[in-house]
């Protein structure tokens, strides 16, 4: 390509590959190390990765925090280490018994505004160092609930299955939540809930804020032929967006505060001068709208 691209890559993230790994290719085909990711995915896990390049990583802080959509499944009838399908096995129960009533029957006090004990195996952090360290060198870590929000929990099939001599139940399911949500941790849950156990076989996510699929092109197309979403367009697709007159657009080019302006939104909102151009990110404060970060 002839420049370094400024804007959101959205990738679609095959199995078997880190966030990491992916940012790590995304550098060598945008020709640039200034490449980061809004919030990773689990190794078995695919779909929608969403990447900033260039003056664009500045955005990812703040699209960590959209929701997100996913498509599940989980096994109910086994528990492993890591709640998927990733860990070892630790427990074995027979779920013959498990009717698809009683599957949506226990999704129910998994939706909506929840407390939720993440995953052991994972990247919070315990006392300075990651949890799934922690679990790896022996220690029983145990992480305190934290409030999130399961906006739909749909169960959309259950299929009862015998593996290795065992009753056991898929249920297929659509995930939307908020960041910070641990679908693993869902599969674990409802798992528990009835009885059983639970853990997560497979994971794709659909949908990180305003992104999905349909814009998500994986390794091997980037690869033959880039694309990318301007930072302009991305800016606009990702936050609420407050289009603004050639006095104001002046202000913002420096990072002013805007006296009696209302931006009509909570949390961040996306400015523009008048010939569209993504001018920065403000915040309502009291009466005034004041700079979250100036991207021009």
């Amino acid at each position: 390509m002839s420049e370094t691209p400024v804007g959101l890559v959205v990738v679609d993230k095959p199995a078997g590959w880190t966030s990491h790994d992916v940012v790590a290719r995304t550098r060598r085909l945008a020709g640039t190390r200034k490449v980061g990711h809004a919030g990773t995915l689990d190794p078995m896990a695919t779909g929608v990765l969403l990447l900033g390049v260039g003056r664009a990583t500045r955005l990812l802080g703040h699209l960590q925090l959209a929701d997100k959509e996913y498509l599940a499944t989980m096994r109910l009838g086994q528990t492993t280490v890591t709640d998927d399908a990733e860990g070892d096995l630790l427990e074995r129960a027979d779920a013959s018994g498990v009717t698809d009533d009683a599957v949506r029957a226990a999704v129910l006090p998994l939706t909506g505004d929840i407390e939720q004990v993440p995953t052991a195996v994972s990247a919070i952090k315990v006392d300075g160092r990651r949890s799934y360290v922690r679990v790896r060198a022996g220690e029983d870590v145990q992480l305190p609930a934290r409030p999130v929000t399961v906006s739909t929990f749909e169960v959309t099939d259950v299929r009862h299955l015998e593996v290795d001599g065992l009753a056991v139940v898929d249920v297929d399911a659509r995930v939307v939540c908020s960041s910070g949500t641990y679908v693993r941790a869902l599969a674990r849950d409802l798992g528990a809930a009835l009885g059983v156990g639970g853990h997560l076989t497979m994971l794709r996510r659909t949908r990180v804020g305003g992104f999905d699929l349909d814009v998500a092109r994986t390794l091997e197309e980037l690869e033959r032929s880039w694309q990318h979403v301007a930072l302009d367009d991305a800016a606009r697709a990702a936050f609420p967006s407050l289009d603004l007159d050639d006095a104001a657009a002046a202000e913002v080019r420096f990072g002013r505060a805007l006296a009696d302006v209302d931006l009509g939104a909570t949390g961040p909102v996306a400015l523009f001068a008048p010939d569209g151009t993504f001018l920065a990110l403000y915040e309502q404060r009291g009466g005034s709208a004041r700079a979250v970060a100036v991207f021009v």
